[in-house]
């Protein structure tokens, strides 16, 4: 319904623009602005009709178009950071015409003693961000496809990393100034993403390719016009944009992860399709199995043919270690088709990689008294991955008419990890064990999005259709015990498999899909002249969310076969000849880790904002947003048992903006807001899932609440020329109801949580900077440093809480006490070369409750580098590398490493071409 009136909406806006269109002669202004010496377009540049309140920024080209002009002789005023500010006066502009003007800009210089140094125009695309984040009214960074071209970059998690207090956790999640995912949400093209995740509602960044991008822009502070449920940050990820002209290109890469080339790595068997992400259908779950459910009134023959249709693969294979290699391509233009002239880039890429890790360690632990702890479960072992990613992009618009647009955009990812591990090492209850796992995922996301900009003249009406779904395919993953009878005088080491107690052979199936609907449509007033301008903008949004998640487990089991038999290899075990018809040797039943829930999300919002001067360089901003959630959770365990969870909450989030511009290269912002953060679909679903035979138990708690967050942010910033920066940043943000992921072990089980707490606290300092270095030496000219750090600190009030806390005075999960960022970028014509470094301090991954204490994760070093030289005019070589050191993941609770293994090295060589 929300939907269908904001299209009503929309046509009525629509309708009414043409009305008044009609009383009064206008036309349209359209053109680009480029360097005038490089040619180059200059993007974010604003362009101004004088005498009137018409006005835009230019797009990623150059291009600008502004409609509802006044007929008659104009002037227009163009200002950019970094370049000499014009005005174009004279100009004719006819009834309903459209004026063709391109504009050129020279770079601004400024005179040190007797030498002139010019903004490089190399980093005009740096530039353009640093522009757009000036002129911002909220507090906001940003990395571009400039600087993505010139890093190691494969995805957008990787990407993500580079901006100012953001950290990426497991590869994929990101955290923004310390904070969990749970405080960042995701867009694109500004449009919220639904989650393949079966625990979390984030959204992993690894799905997307850094080929598609164009941006990703992380919105710090809260203004009416964003959504609420976030306080780290609002991330929006944009997408490539359509050239000016006709441009095609194309790169691929090859290269290798270290351990793997030249070596035997286990690999695990597919059924074909793999390499694409798109496994055939003998990985599905099997129909027999399906149809025995929980397995209540089941016969003995059914069950054996429950287990002969499970594909009997149970151990890797080996073969030669295979390189990494990536491949994209792209052809974008504006021509005209279909009678008008249409915008348009169709883009794709895929990539390959494979990793191999070696001597990684795996503990559980268990505690010995209120400070001491032993280990419990330890394994050693090995893990090999592979990594599969592709996209497709497909961007277009046109002008309907002098003062309207239309854009579509659509977006197709696909991602498929494999990955085989084999471990070695003793259960404290078993003894010694080997353990194999085969787990093969597969995820795919997809977005429609159809967008329209409507001018008519001292008002302005932006409305988005889009729609996007996820899913999150875990076919057969299988787990496999085998007991370790060591050697002795006698007789030789024997490994039998563990058939006790169903989780010695396990097969699991899981599948998650969500999709969402979600319209928008925003319509903004301009009022005043000149420097007495001011606004109001109100809007609306409605969106619906449907998830699916289901797991079904299976553990094989038979307590009457002898040594002999369960020394047999697996997939003589299972490959039917204990499982004829009439055999009744092995059993089979449902694991009460698998189970299923279903997810239905509603959202209702509205805002209202105004921005008004105060002064001739201070500007106020003040609104509120109103945000109304239902959500349904529907859990079902596997013995059928219903556990339904309603969430209904209703939220007015006020915000308040002051920013004071002294001059055009300094800005000061000080803002207050209240924002949110709902329980995750998971964190209410009463289902338990757990690893194999000693692992983790996890449940939901359906009595969780939503948390309220009060944020204030101070920010100085100065912009000192064109590609340069120095900020610095103070936040602080008391959270009311936080929720926590809580751990609590004893001598036979480990379980987790998830609690809300009274409270938490977090507050903290940002700093950044960006400089050329020819302010030291004109032979360091080519040469940009950049750095931003980040110190943070936050403390949680658990409150009256059922699971008491090890540590009542930790942290929040999640929260680094810093993050470090650092790079030197030396550039000159289309050639580079970048040095990049990342570390990130400890932080809580689990809390621990009594007697165990939090389970942290370690910091480590992250050191890049890029290398980028021009063959010829249209085609450019490359170098990358990543993770020079070396370094290892690490988690730590007390005395124990529960987690431990080195990160590898990658290297890769290719080449771009572009014509």
């Amino acid at each position: 319904m929300l939907l269908i009136r904001a299209i009503r909406i929309v046509a009525a806006t629509f309708l009414v623009s043409a009305a008044l269109q009609a009383q009064q002669p206008v036309g349209r202004i359209e053109g680009r602005v480029v360097d005038s010496e490089s040619k180059k377009p200059v993007s974010d540049a604003g362009v101004q009709i004088v005498g009137t309140t018409l006005g835009i920024m230019t797009r990623a080209d150059g291009s600008f178009s502004i409609g509802n002009v006044p007929a008659g002789t104009v002037t227009i005023q163009v200002r950019r950071l970094g370049y000499q500010p014009r005005t174009l006066t004279g100009l004719t502009l006819g009834s309903g015409e459209i004026l063709a003007q391109d504009i050129a800009l020279s770079q601004a210089v400024a005179r040190v003693a007797t030498q002139i140094v010019r903004a490089n125009a190399d980093r005009g695309t740096v530039s353009s961000a640093l522009e757009e984040q000036r002129l911002a009214t909220n507090i906001q960074s940003s990395v571009t496809a400039e600087q993505i071209g010139k890093s190691p970059d494969g995805n957008a998690a990787q990407a993500a990393q580079r901006v100012s207090g953001v950290t990426v956790q497991d590869g994929k999640y990101v955290f923004v100034r310390g904070l969990g995912e749970r405080y960042t949400t995701t867009s694109l093209n500004g449009a919220r993403l639904p989650s393949p995740e079966p625990e979390r509602k984030t959204v992993p960044f690894d799905l997307f390719p850094s080929g598609l991008l164009q941006s990703v822009t992380t919105n710090k502070s809260f203004t009416p016009d964003l959504p609420g449920d976030f306080s780290g940050a609002s991330v929006d990820i944009k997408t490539r944009e359509y050239p000016a002209q006709r441009t095609i290109s194309f790169g691929s890469t090859i290269g290798a992860s270290d351990g793997t080339l030249g070596n035997e790595i286990p690999f695990v068997p597919g059924v074909g399709g793999e390499s694409f992400a798109l496994s055939g259908s003998a990985r599905d779950l099997p129909f027999a199995a399906r149809e025995a459910g929980n397995f209540i009134g089941v016969t003995q023959q059914q069950k054996n043919a429950v287990i002969n249709s499970f594909r009997d693969v149970w151990r890797p294979g080996l073969r030669a270690g295979r390189p990494n290699g990536s491949f994209r391509a792209s052809l974008g233009g504006n021509d005209r088709m279909l009678g008008r002239r249409i915008g348009y880039l169709l883009s794709g890429t895929y990539s390959y990689s494979q990793e191999f890790r070696d001597n990684e360690i795996r503990t559980q632990g268990r505690p010995t008294s209120a400070t001491t702890q032993e280990i419990k479960d330890s394994f050693v072992g090995t893990t090999s991955g592979e990594s599969v990613l592709w996209g497709a992009l497909l961007n277009a618009g046109t002008l309907l008419s002098a003062n309207s647009r239309l854009g579509f955009n659509a977006v197709y990812n696909r991602t498929a990890d494999n990955d085989a591990r084999v471990e070695q090492g003793f259960f404290a209850a078993d003894g010694p064990a080997e353990i194999t796992r085969l787990d093969y995922v597969q995820r795919s996301m997809w977005s429609l999005q159809l967008t329209g900009e409507h001018d008519m003249g001292r008002r302005a009406v932006d409305w988005a259709v889009s729609g996007a779904g996820v899913t999150r395919d875990q076919p057969d993953k299988s787990e496999l015990i085998y007991n370790i009878v060591p050697a002795t005088a006698t007789s030789p080491e024997r490994r039998l498999w563990e058939q006790s107690d169903a989780e010695g052979a396990v097969r699991t199936f899981s599948l998650l899909n969500e999709k969402s609907i979600e319209g928008r449509i925003a319509h903004r007033w301009n009022f005043g002249r000149g420097e007495r301008q001011w606004f109001v903008k109100v809007g609306t949004l409605g969106r619906g969310t449907k998830r699916d998640a289901n797991t079904q487990a299976f553990g094989l089991f038979s307590p009457v076969l002898s040594d002999t038999v369960r020394a047999l290899p697996p997939e003589v075990l299972f490959g039917g000849r204990f499982t004829a018809p009439d055999s009744a040797v092995i059993d089979v039943r449902s694991l009460a880790q698998g189970g299923s829930y279903t997810a239905n999300d509603g959202l209702a919002a509205g805002f209202a904002m105004t921005e008004v001067p105060l002064t001739s360089s201070m500007t106020l901003l003040a609104g509120a947003r109103v945000e109304y959630a239902n959500t349904h959770v529907n859990a079902i365990s596997t013995l059928g048992d219903v556990s339904p969870t309603t969430r209904q909450f209703t939220d007015v989030l006020p915000a308040l903006v002051l920013t004071y511009r002294p001059n055009e290269s300094q800005a000061v912002r000080l803002s207050g807001s209240r924002t949110l953060a709902r329980p995750e679909y998971r964190e209410l679903a009463a289902v338990r899932s757990r690893d194999v035979h000693g692992g983790t138990d996890l449940s939901g708690n359906p009595r969780l609440v939503r948390t309220l967050i009060d944020n204030a942010d101070l920010r100085w910033e100065l912009y000192p020329r064109g590609g340069e920066l120095l900020s610095v940043a103070l936040f602080a943000k008391r959270f009311h109801f936080p929720i926590e992921r809580v751990s609590r072990s004893s001598s036979n089980a480990d379980f987790v949580t998830f609690v809300n707490a009274h409270g938490a606290n977090n507050y903290g300092v940002e700093l950044e900077a960006r400089k050329d270095l020819d302010v030291i030496a004109d032979v360091l000219a080519p040469l940009t440093a950049f750095t931003s750090v980040t110190w943070m600190r936050s403390k949680i009030d658990l409150g009256d809480q059922a699971l008491a806390s090890t540590n009542a005075d930790r942290p929040m999960v999640g929260q680094a006490p810093y993050v470090v960022n650092a790079g030197l970028t030396y550039s000159r014509g289309a050639g580079s070369a970048t040095i990049l470094f990342n570390r990130v301090g400890d932080r809580i991954t689990e809390a621990g409750v009594v007697p165990m204490p939090d389970v942290k994760e370690l910091a480590r070093d992250q050191l890049d580098f890029s290398l980028r030289v021009p063959a010829s005019r249209d085609v450019v070589a490359r170098v990358d590398a990543r993770n020079l050191l070396g370094t290892s993941h690490q988690l730590q609770q007390g005395s124990i490493v529960r987690e431990l293994y080195r990160m590898p090295r990658t290297f890769q060589v290719g080449v771009s071409v572009q014509r």
